[in-house]
């Protein structure tokens, strides 16, 4: 437990900004901010946004997830490859891509459709790992008994992927709380987006953190509504060879059409941003500008991502132990603290670790450690997700026993708990890379000067319209982020079926 009180303090931080920001308005600034048709408006769209790509997201990915996991669908190991892809093009590379389609794909129904395909890996990844931890010796006993295959879905299968279900889709809705580079493309206003303005435009951080603080209210019951959805549920298999291998379920007749539904989903997610992407790498007016300046910004997008990935898995690994293997109020708040402040837009994070900084640790101002900090802060979530999928099924006892033996607390979790959370950090890692490769809005606050990276030389480029010079920089994120979705996917899920 004491091995999570670093992790914690750095996640109360921005809480503890937003909240003495917002106090410096009083109740006259509240009111005047707060109840008004403006932010209103902000509230519905942001709502509107969040659920909907959860939901569709959801859906999407856990039939996605069974159709290659538990169904003899033709090429499934590729198609898993496939379904993950989208993983590899950042929400606002893609929806720069789809909105210079036409103005149908801005406003409000074009971010729900493009966000939720961008979101369907981060649930799709999670539930096929839970589905390959499964025994379906518990499915066997439940066909005996007379269930027919969707009652024991629903009553066998959905139960025990919930964890890494609830944890995924809680995720995507954090997420979606929280977005700001693809929605400012597609000319949505929700809070992120006007939280932005206030801070860079009208320099207003009472209002900036008044709208804060509306984001993290909306976050509580998203959060602690996964927390009662799991409700500490525990699903353990005791050994990784007591399962028999899965049979697979004939498709049948559905095989072209579910084949054509893994082919649209492939196209619309994965196809139409990578190809709108190459035309204007090719045709752009601007293409061709700033070349000399991509590789110098992929070490640095490299350089910040695969440190910031080991530090956030790190500070996820107590937290998640604090979770499942000890009650009480303090494990619970360690839990779902980091995603209430995931729904915080990252430059409020970034601002909180700017003041903290220069009140109190001045020397880490504007240096590399005070950028991995706020990384950690922003997507320990992502690493407590992934993590947490594996050790929702590892016994408690299995401690207990090392404990028994004589072993201290700290060998007993290095040899029986730490080996059964390697899946779930081997994934952590990989996604959390991923991210940072792409993260935008606190780096272009924190990073040194001088310092650039992918993201923020195409977020630059793009602000000036010279799409055709920020094309490369998306092009790159693309290639290198591809590269930890192949390894995730055909290494860590360890893709070991011949057919």
């Amino acid at each position: 437990m004491l091995a999570s009180v670093v992790p914690f303090a750095l996640v109360a931080l921005p809480i503890l900004y937003v909240v003495a920001q917002g106090y410096q308005a009083g109740v006259s600034g509240i009111l005047e901010n707060l109840v008004r048709p403006y932010t209103l408006n902000l509230l519905l769209n942001t709502l509107t946004i969040a659920v909907s790509v959860t939901i569709l997201a959801s859906l999407i990915a856990v039939a996605a997830a069974w159709g290659t996991e538990r169904c003899d669908l033709p090429g499934r190991r590729w198609w898993r490859l496939a379904v993950a892809l989208p993983l590899a093009i950042p929400a606002y590379v893609s929806s720069f891509a789809w909105s210079s389609l036409g103005p149908w794909f801005q406003e409000i129904q074009g971010a729900i459709l493009i966000l939720t395909f961008y979101s369907v890996p981060l649930v799709y990844l999670p539930v096929v790992a839970a589905l390959r931890s499964l025994d379906p010796n518990f499915e066997d006993v439940a066909r005996s008994l007379g269930h027919g295959r969707w009652r024991t879905f629903r009553r066998v299968v959905l139960p025990q992927v919930a964890p890494a279900l609830g944890g995924s889709a809680l995720l995507v809705a954090a997420h979606m709380l929280a977005e700001f580079g693809a929605l400012s493309f597609l000319r949505v206003e929700t809070f992120t987006t006007a939280i932005f303005d206030q801070y860079t435009a009208e320099f207003n951080n009472q209002a900036a953190a008044l709208l804060s603080g509306v984001l993290m209210l909306i976050c509580l019951p998203v959060a602690f509504a996964e927390a009662r959805l799991r409700n500490r549920r525990r699903v353990a298999r005791i050994a990784r060879g007591s399962a028999r291998a899965i049979v697979p379920i004939a498709l049948g007749a559905l095989t072209p059409f579910v084949m054509l539904g893994f082919g649209a989903l492939t196209l619309l997610s994965f196809g139409v941003p990578v190809v709108t992407l190459g035309f204007w790498v090719v045709q752009g007016h601007s293409a061709g500008q700033g070349l000399e300046r991509v590789l110098p910004a992929l070490g640095n997008s490299v350089g910040y991502a695969l440190p910031g990935a080991a530090l956030t898995t790190i500070a996820a690994i107590p937290l998640v132990i604090a979770t499942t293997h000890f009650r009480g109020r303090f494990a619970m708040l360690c839990d779902r603290l980091p995603y209430i402040v995931h729904g915080l837009p990252g430059i409020v994070v970034a601002l909180a670790a700017v003041a903290a900084a220069i009140g109190f640790l001045p020397a880490i101002y504007q240096t590399t450690g005070l950028v991995l900090l706020v990384y950690v802060v922003l997507f320990l979530p992502l690493a407590q997700s992934s993590v947490r999928a594996s050790a929702e099924l590892v016994p408690r006892e299995l401690s207990d026993v090392a404990r028994s033996l004589g072993k201290s607390p700290f060998q007993a979790f290095w040899l029986t708990t730490l080996p059964n959370l390697l899946p779930g950090i081997g994934a952590a890692l990989a996604l959390t890379a991923l991210q940072l490769m792409r993260e935008l809005t606190a780096t272009l606050l924190l990073a040194p000067a001088g310092v650039v990276t992918l993201a923020t030389e195409f977020w630059n480029y793009t602000s000036d319209r010279a799409y055709g010079a920020a094309a490369p920089f998306a092009a790159m994120l693309v290639l290198v982020s591809g590269i930890p979705v192949y390894i995730f996917t055909l290494r860590t899920l360890r893709l070991n079926d011949a057919r």
